[in-house]
This record gives C-alpha cells, structure tokens and sequence, in this order.
C-alpha cells in the first residue's frame, strides 16, 4: 500500500515536470529524440534509423538526443551531435517537450503531450503473431489489465502517432485492428517500409560474425541455438514484475546435446527474473542484457522460440527455426491468441521437451520438409525488408 502511494505521488510530480517543460521550451525544428524499449537499450529501428542519419551527410543539421535508464553505459555514442537523457530524469522531459521528432519502438508515458508541431514515429518491436492491446483482453481471462484500462491507455497513446512503420500489408491489418486505428481516425498513419533493424541481417559480414564471438566469449566450433521465448501476461509477481518458467531443464538439454550445441537464453524485456546458468557454464549463455538481437540472430545456426516475434525478423536469414509451444492450448486459447494461421509458419511445432531434442537432433531434414513453406512464409511476411528501410523511413518522416 505505502510503495502503490509512493509510486502515485511520484507519477504527480513527473506530471507537472512535464507540464513546466512543455509549456516553457520551444521546439527545435533540427532535434530528433529516440528511445528504445523504454530506455533500456540501444537497438532496433530507433538504432538503425540513427545510425543511418549520422552517416549521411544531408542530415548533418540534425542534432539527437538518446534516452537510457543508465546513460553512462553508453557513453561511447556522446559527441558534438548526440547527448544522452536519463530516462523519467527533468532533462528527458525537456527533451520530449523540444524535439521535433519523436523516434520510439513501444509504449512512452502518458504524461508526456506533443505539440502540433511535432512528429511522433512508433517504430514498434515486431511483427505480432500474439494479439496486441485491443484485440488482447476482449476475450480473454489473463490479460495484466482490464479491457477498459487498456483501451483507455491505447487512446492516449496512439493518439500521438504521426507515422506507424510496418513490415508488410499483414502487419498493417494486425497493427490497425489492435491500436484500434480506425476508431481513431490514425488509419493512414502506417507507412509500410519494412522494419529499418533488420538492414543489418542483410549487410553484414562474416568479420561481423567472427567479432560478435569474440566478444560474446563463445566457441568457434560449435552450433549455436538462440533460445528467445517471449513472456507470459499471468506470469506476474506484485512489486517485482513479470517472471518466467523456463518450460524445459537445461541439465536434460545439456546431457543431449552440449557434444555439438551451445545455447543463448535470450528473455524478453518485460522478464524480472533474474536467471542462474552457472552449473551449465559453457554450454548456456544468459544474453538477455544483449542490447541487438540482431548480434545473436547472425552467429546462431538455429532460432527456438515460442510466441514471439522474433522469428519473423530471424527469417530473413532463411536458418531452421522451431517453435517450442508446450502450452499452446492454454496460450492461444485462454492468455492471448494469435493473428495468423499457425500451419504457416516456417518450422515445426513441438509440444514435448524430448520431441525438441529430437528435432534439433535431426534438423537438417525438417529444414528441408519447411523450404517450401518458407519461401511462402518469406513472400508474405518479409518481402519489404532488406537493406535499405532505414533510408525509405528517413525519407518519408523527416523532412
């Protein structure tokens, strides 16, 4: 009870810190803001999007603002045109209250208004295969907020949005329905561009792959498995956030396979939990605090995962990918549910830990029986990316 009225005093006082900024700084019309997964790292569309303007001299006019939980952890990208806000601190308040643009990849507070005169693009994360804010809670039963709650946030939220990039005219549909778009009168705000953080996955170099080993510490001459599940909406602890159940024991895996694999645990963002691989030291490696997924897409040979998205960007790199959906029925059915037909997705469905060994073990073949499916997959669901979304974005907002 004392840290819930806490937290709402807090939430008051941020409120009208921002009310003083917005009111008292001017916009500059050269100044751009990114963050990404709510200051917690340096990645996706919001990096590449950056990236891509600092290294073109026509938009040498533009000055940017990164915003971080723990700016001093990137210090190396400070110069005469990049500085660094503390997120929720007083100056990424009057960083949102003077840039022009606004460059995000999910949810940013409330609290925070934009003025006619500015332009909010909202990257996203991810293609949605799980259903997504309106279309979540409807009917379902273990969503974290109430239908009404999540509605009412999604209005405040999206009604900011100038522009909603999207990687395909599947995704244009799945983001209109859940942002609730049209509801909105925003229907015509989805530029479909493909995702700018996936440029990477169709430029890089085998040096890029031998340098993110060697600075991961992982071995040369093994295969790598990319574990990456997503999060559970029931999973949830009072005052300690989402956690996670593994779903399968690392010790069987390891006994299985450590011979030919090594396995990188990648936990969504969301996750709390704080996870101990120790007694699997050589074999699982925690890359959750990773800040580009794309790292750990390129030095993997196999992608598992269970409802999250990254399989859609993983895709482009045409590797097995196998989907380890052992409560499929309660997820879809019960937590969240899904936007498309799962009989099309480019990898096998598994519900057992040992049918997972099982297929790893004999990848080779069912990377063969999906070729087909993949190719469908690809033509559908990843035909706008490649290597140049950063410039075809930068084109169309920043002006």
């Amino acid at each position: 009870m004392l840290v819930s009225r806490i937290k709402n005093i807090a939430t008051r006082v941020r409120a009208r810190v921002f009310r003083m900024c917005y009111n008292r700084y001017r916009v500059r019309n050269n100044v751009i803001v990114f963050e990404a997964y709510l200051g917690r790292s340096y990645a996706c569309s919001p990096r590449a999007i950056y990236e891509y303007m600092i290294r073109h001299p026509q938009y040498n006019k533009y000055n940017f603002i990164w915003v971080f939980e723990e700016p001093e952890k990137y210090h190396y990208l400070c110069s005469n045109r990049t500085k660094l806000v503390r997120y929720k601190s007083f100056a990424y308040y009057i960083a949102f209250a003077r840039a022009k643009y606004w460059v995000v990849n999910g949810w940013i507070p409330q609290r925070i208004h934009k003025k006619t005169s500015q332009v909010m693009l909202q990257c996203w994360h991810g293609t949605p295969l799980k259903r997504l804010r309106c279309d979540v809670v409807e009917n379902t039963k273990h969503a974290t907020f109430s239908y009404e709650k999540v509605v009412k946030a999604n209005r405040a939220d999206t009604s900011r949005y100038d522009f909603f990039i999207s990687p395909s005219r599947f995704a244009t549909e799945a983001f209109t329905s859940a942002f609730d778009l049209k509801k909105l009168g925003k229907q015509d705000i989805i530029i479909e561009t493909g995702y700018p953080r996936n440029d990477f996955l169709h430029t890089f170099t085998d040096h890029d792959v031998t340098a993110i080993k060697r600075r991961l510490n992982i071995p040369h001459d093994k295969k790598i498995i990319l574990y990456a599940p997503t999060w559970r909406d029931d999973q949830h602890k009072p005052e300690v956030g989402f956690v996670y159940d593994i779903g399968l024991s690392f010790k069987q895996f390891m006994r299985r396979l450590s011979g030919q694999y090594i396995v990188l645990f990648r936990a969504h963002y969301n996750i709390a939990s704080k996870f101990d691989f120790g007694e699997y030291e050589g074999f699982v490696y925690d890359v959750s605090s990773i800040d580009d997924v794309n790292e750990l897409y390129v030095v993997s040979d196999i992608l598992i995962t269970d409802y999250s998205s990254v399989f859609f960007d993983y895709a482009n790199l045409r590797r097995p990918i196998i989907f380890y959906m052992y409560d499929l029925d309660y997820y879809e059915k019960e937590l969240r549910g899904f936007y498309l037909n799962l009989d099309e997705l480019p990898g096998p469905i598994i519900r057992e830990e040992n049918q997972l060994y099982e297929t790893i073990e004999s990848v080779d073949a069912y990377d063969k029986k999906f070729a087909e499916k993949y190719t469908l997959f690809s033509e559908k669901f990843n035909y706008l990316d490649g290597s140049n979304a950063s410039k075809r974005v930068v084109e169309e907002v920043i002006r």
